[in-house]
């Protein structure tokens, strides 16, 4: 279970990314007051209602001291929300952590690493989070393998979450809100 708040109305402009350009999905940006009504300047698990339609998801840093939502068309239809709507949420602790996608480089090399993978399943979900954001955030190919392999290391020494790594991206070149297109 997520962080305890008190449920936060706000309401935010629907968006598309600037790239890719033929992304499906959009994108809505907090007010700073609800992000500064947040627990972490991370990720943050929440239960978010767009007017009926209710999910799970994780709001993501803007690199800015605030966060940002990614609604993958499927929720936008259910919502019956598009790009450019004012759109009203709803947001309150998740009740059940969401599992983050595993990506395929890191499932290959854990498949590889025994002790790394049982560790891999031993930890919480925020910190799988955490090691999937930092390798996201690698810009080359180079850096992301070379975090493949610390990440797989850190963990089969017994390491449960990664340390000096910025997860508001504030002070560094870590997590961003994503550009939106010219509407």
């Amino acid at each position: 279970m997520a962080k305890a708040f008190d449920p936060i109305r706000c309401r935010a402009t629907l968006r598309r990314p600037a790239s890719p350009a033929n992304a499906t999905w959009g994108f809505l940006r907090l007010p700073p007051g609800a992000s500064a009504a947040l627990p972490s300047r991370g990720m943050v698990a929440v239960d978010v209602a767009i007017g009926a339609h209710a999910f799970t998801a994780v709001l993501e840093p803007d690199g800015e001291g605030g966060h940002w939502l990614k609604l993958p068309r499927a929720v936008q239809g259910a919502a019956g929300i598009a790009p450019g709507d004012r759109v009203s949420l709803l947001l309150s602790p998740a009740q059940r952590e969401p599992e983050p996608a595993l990506p395929a480089d890191l499932r290959a090399a854990l498949a590889q690493a025994p002790g790394a993978n049982a560790q891999w399943q031993a930890i919480t979900i925020a910190a799988r989070r955490d090691f999937i954001q930092w390798l996201e955030t690698a810009r080359q190919a180079e850096t992301r393998a070379r975090r493949i392999r610390t990440a797989c290391d850190m963990l089969a020494r017994g390491k449960r979450r990664i340390c000096c790594f910025d997860r508001s991206g504030l002070h560094g070149k870590g997590p961003r809100a994503p550009a939106a297109a010219d509407d």
